[in-house]
């Protein structure tokens, strides 16, 4: 049995972090959401009835943005969201940005198996 090949990486040029879970890239059109982690909303995001990861929003998007601050960020596609966002597992300079985040205390593993 044939498996399919695994979407080519896409680099994602100069990143910008919109929260703990979330980037845009300027040569894609769509926001790309990080495969397997929820990270805490930043303050007034978690609308009423929902659950939210609880946490500090600031401090996960914080420390995404020193993770990919001067580093190659790379992208493995992985479908689309509801929202239409891209997702996609996220590596900077090699690391797994899922693993990182979830080490560090600023993201839970969720919506998907991750492997670290």
């Amino acid at each position: 049995m044939l498996s399919a090949a695994p979407p080519p990486a896409i680099v994602c040029e100069r990143p910008w972090v919109i929260d703990g879970d979330t980037i845009s890239c300027r040569n894609l059109p769509a926001r790309v959401r990080i495969v397997g982690i929820d990270a805490p909303e930043l303050p007034g995001h978690c609308n009423p009835g929902r659950r939210c990861t609880p946490g500090n929003g600031g401090a996960a998007k914080r420390a995404l943005i020193a993770m990919v601050r001067g580093g190659r960020v790379t992208l493995r596609p992985q479908g689309r969201d509801a929202y239409g966002r891209l997702l996609a597992r996220v590596s900077v300079n090699g690391v797994d940005v899922s693993c990182r985040m979830v080490a560090l205390g600023h993201a839970v593993y969720r919506y998907a198996p991750i492997r670290c």
